[in-house]
C-alpha cells in the first residue's frame, strides 16, 4: 500500500509530488540513510555534494513525518541552549558559548545558500517577532536582544515596547518583543522535496514505502527491508520520533510529543494586511507556547500545545481556535481548513542527540520543537563526520543525556507532569 502524506496544507500546496520506488532488491553505496525528513535529506545533500554515494530509505514519502507538519519557523532559538552551555562551558570556556552562539544562525544559512543554489521555490521569507506574553517576559527579550546587539547583530534586531506591538500585529495581548529580520518562515515539505530532488540531481539514490526492518552491524553495514537491502560503508538513522531501530541502546532516549496546527481559509490581502502587516512570523515566550504566521495565499497557520500520550487524535481546530480568537479577535469564527498533529522528538534536556550505535552506524535525533533550522545544522555536522571531520559531532557525542527508564507511555507521562509544573512557574511568574 502506498503511504500518502497526511491532509494538511503542505501536502495541499506542493509544488510537484515525489514518485520514488520501493526498495526492490540489493544496492551498495557509500552511507545509506534511513529517513527521509529534513536531518536524512539535509545529510543525503551534504554527502552528494562531497562526492559520496548517498541511499535515502524512507518508511512512507519524502517528508512525511514531522518535516511536513510543523509551523515553518526557521528561527535562532537553539533547542537546549542553556543546557548545552552548562556543559560546555566548564569544558571550553568562551569557545563554548561561541559554539553555541555560532549554531544558533547555522542553520539559516544552509538553508538561505541551499533555495537559492538549487532554485528551491518554499515560500522562504523574513522576518520574525518574539513577543513577551507577560510583562515579567520582557527581561529575558531584552537579554536576548542585547545579546545580539554585542555579538554583531544590531541590523537584524529591534527591541519594541507594548506600544509599538500595534504596528506589527493587530492584537493587543503582547507587552513588547524582539524583532529579527535575519529569522525566516518556509513552505517546509517544498523545502524538502526541492532539497530531496537535489541529492537526486547528485545520484543519490532514493526510496520511498520502504520500511527499515533491521540494520545489521560490521565492517559493512547493511540496512534491510521487506523486499530489499542496501550495503553501505556507513549507516546514519535519521528517523528521529518516527522509528525504533536503535534498539536498547537508544531506549528512553527521546519522547514522541504531539504538536498540533491548523490553517485558516485564505483570509484575503486585506484582512492579512490588517492582522500582519509585515507578513511576520511568530512566537511568544511560555513555555508551552503558541506560534503562528501568514503562508504564501494569505492564509493564517496557528500551531501550539504538545501532548505526551504518543497518540495523534485530538480535536486540533477545538484546542487552537480560542488562541487564535484572543490573539485576533477579528478571526473570531473563521473557517479552519485544515488541522493536523505531528511527532516531534523531545530530549528531558532539549540537547539534539547525535551518536554512534557501532563504528559506522550513526544516528542523530530530538529537536525538540526546532527541527527545521537545526536538522540542517545538524546534517552538516553528520556529513563531516562521514567524511572524517568528527570535531562537532564529538561534541553533541560527548553531551550527558538523562535516559528514561521506563517505557514511552510512561515517560511521557512524566513529561507531562513537568510540562505541567513548568506551566505553573510560568502563571506565576
Amino acid at each position: 500500500m502506498q503511504a500518502q502524506y497526511c491532509d494538511n496544507y503542505y501536502a495541499n500546496s506542493l509544488n510537484g509530488t515525489t514518485d520514488y520506488p520501493r526498495l526492490e532488491g540489493e544496492h551498495q553505496v557509500d552511507v545509506a540513510i534511513v529517513g527521509g525528513g529534513f536531518t536524512g535529506v539535509a545529510t543525503a545533500v551534504e554527502l552528494a555534494e562531497k562526492g559520496y554515494k548517498v541511499a535515502i530509505i524512507e518508511a512512507n514519502k519524502i517528508g512525511w513525518g514531522a518535516t511536513g507538519r510543523n509551523g515553518g519557523q526557521v528561527t535562532g532559538s537553539l533547542s537546549g541552549d542553556k543546557a548545552l552551555l552548562k556543559q560546555l562551558v566548564p569544558k571550553m570556556g568562551k569557545a563554548g558559548e561561541d559554539f553555541v552562539w555560532n549554531l544558533r544562525w547555522r542553520g539559516h544559512e544552509i538553508i538561505k545558500s541551499r533555495v537559492e543554489k538549487y532554485g528551491i521555490q518554499c515560500d522562504l521569507k523574513h522576518g520574525h517577532l518574539h513577543t513577551a506574553y507577560k510583562p515579567s517576559h520582557m527581561q529575558e527579550l531584552e537579554e536576548s536582544y542585547n545579546e545580539a546587539v554585542e555579538r554583531g547583530m544590531g541590523d537584524d534586531v529591534t527591541l519594541l515596547s507594548a506600544a509599538q506591538i500595534p504596528d506589527y500585529l493587530e492584537t493587543d495581548i503582547y507587552h513588547g518583543g524582539v524583532l529579527n529580520t535575519r529569522n525566516m518562515h518556509l513552505h517546509s515539505l517544498n523545502l524538502c522535496i526541492g532539497e530531496a530532488r537535489a541529492a537526486e540531481s547528485m545520484g543519490a539514490l532514493i526510496f520511498e514505502n520502504s520500511k527499515v526492518l533491521d540494520i545489521q552491524h560490521g565492517a559493512t553495514p547493511a540496512v534491510i527491508t521487506e523486499q530489499g537491502k542496501v550495503t553501505a560503508k556507513s549507516v546514519i538513522l535519521a528517523g528521529n520520533a518516527y522509528h525504533r531501530l536503535g534498539g536498547m541502546k537508544m531506549k528512553g532516549m527521546i519522547i514522541p510529543a504531539c504538536g498540533g496546527n491548523v490553517v485558516t481559509k485564505p483570509l484575503g490581502d486585506e484582512v492579512a494586511s490588517q492582522i500582519n502587516p509585515k507578513d511576520l512570523a511568530v512566537y511568544d515566550c511560555r513555555f508551552v507556547l503558541d506560534y503562528y504566521r501568514l503562508t504564501a495565499d494569505k492564509r493564517l497557520m496557528f500551531g501550539g500545545g504538545a501532548n505526551y500520550s504518543g497518540r495523534e487524535s485530538r480535536d486540533i481546530r477545538a484546542e487552537l481556535r480560542p488562541g487564535i480568537e484572543k490573539t485576533f479577535p477579528r478571526l473570531k469564527g473563521v473557517e479552519i481548513e485544515y488541522a493536523w498533529s505531528g511527532m516531534m522528538g523531545i530530549v528531558v534536556n532539549r540537547i539534539p542527540q547525535l551518536g554512534k550505535l557501532s563504528d559506522n552506524v550513526y544516528y542523530a535525533q530530538g529537536y525538540s520543537g526546532h527541527g527545521i533550522g537545526l536538522t540542517h545544522i545538524i546534517a552538516e555536522i553528520m556529513g563531516d563526520a562521514v567524511a572524517g571531520s568528527m570535531e562537532k559531532f564529538d561534541v553533541f557525542a560527548d553531551i550527558s543525556h538523562i535516559r528514561l527508564p521506563f517505557g514511552e507511555w510512561v515517560s511521557g507521562q512524566m513529561m507531562a507532569a513537568g510540562m505541567w509544573y513548568y506551566g505553573m512557574l510560568e502563571k506565576l511568574r
